[in-house]
């Protein structure tokens, strides 16, 4: 056995000899261009390795590269989405505004084109339920508002007063079903009584059969009921149904869901007064 492990020992040194010695003579010999062989080789293998950093360092760069532009681009894109929801709120203010705008030039004009005493109050409330359509305004009795009082708007009718608050009133829209205002259509001049039906729609009542009634007529207020001066929209002939009792269902011109300003008429004229009688 010592016998073995010294002839591996002189077989490993022999070996390292020879090693060693081939180096030694890479180092002397020279390639074709003039420089030493074991120089070229080492510079080929530490050229390779360098190459293999390179390539992983670049890897590494790009891919570093990429993330910090995607945190850059989300941060751009969350940036850009706030900006456009603030725009968007913006341009619904305007909107809201431009529309205030318009709503008040047209209640002005409605005012000053009336011969009648009127203040403007907004609407801050409506009815809890459909059986009672009424909207609560921010005017009472503080500001001269009474019961029957006539409520309008550009479009025509709203309805009348029927709960004088001292800073705030309740008002009961015409297409209620116990609202009721004398009417009359304007080229005939057909009298008889609108009466709300509870919806959006109203149905004029007690209309003589010989009476002219054509659909898309305008019906106005009669005057005879002593809440609303005479003249004032109430809307439009829709259909006429003439099975049985004749039966003329109305088109309100006042849209009732839209409303956010009216008048309340606080005194006629001294023509339309004389005009009024008993209410129906």
């Amino acid at each position: 056995m010592p016998r073995l492990e010294t002839r591996s020992r002189a077989g490993y040194l022999l070996l390292a000899a020879i090693v060693g010695h081939v180096l030694l003579i890479s180092a002397q010999v020279n390639s074709k261009n003039g420089i030493p062989i074991l120089e070229a080789v080492s510079f080929g293998v530490f050229a390779e390795l360098q190459r293999g950093s390179a390539a992983v360092a670049g890897i590494v760069r790009e891919t570093w590269s990429e993330y910090v532009g995607l945190r850059h681009v989300r941060s751009e894109n969350e940036s850009l989405k706030r900006e456009l929801a603030q725009a968007q709120i913006q341009i619904q203010e305007q909107r809201a505004l431009a529309d205030r705008t318009r709503s008040l030039a047209e209640m002005l004009e409605l005012r000053e084109g009336l011969d009648l005493t009127t203040t403007a109050a907004e609407i801050i409330g409506a009815g809890t339920t459909p059986d009672f359509r009424t909207v609560t305004i921010d005017k009472g009795t503080r500001q001269g508002l009474g019961v029957d009082m006539a409520v309008i708007a550009p479009a025509g009718v709203v309805g009348r007063v029927v709960v004088p608050g001292a800073r705030a009133s309740k008002v009961q829209l015409l297409i209620d079903r116990n609202a009721a205002a004398g009417a009359l259509i304007a080229r005939s001049r057909a009298q008889g009584v609108v009466v709300g039906l509870g919806d959006s729609r109203l149905r004029m009542d007690y209309v003589s059969t010989a009476a002219d009634v054509v659909v898309g007529e305008a019906v106005v207020t009669s005057g005879i009921d002593g809440s609303y001066p005479k003249g004032l929209t109430i809307g439009r002939v829709e259909s006429i149904d003439k099975s049985g009792a004749r039966q003329i269902t109305i088109m309100p011109a006042v849209d009732f869901s839209s409303l956010e300003e009216v008048l309340v008429v606080l005194s006629a004229s001294t023509t339309d007064a004389a005009a009024q009688g008993p209410r129906p």
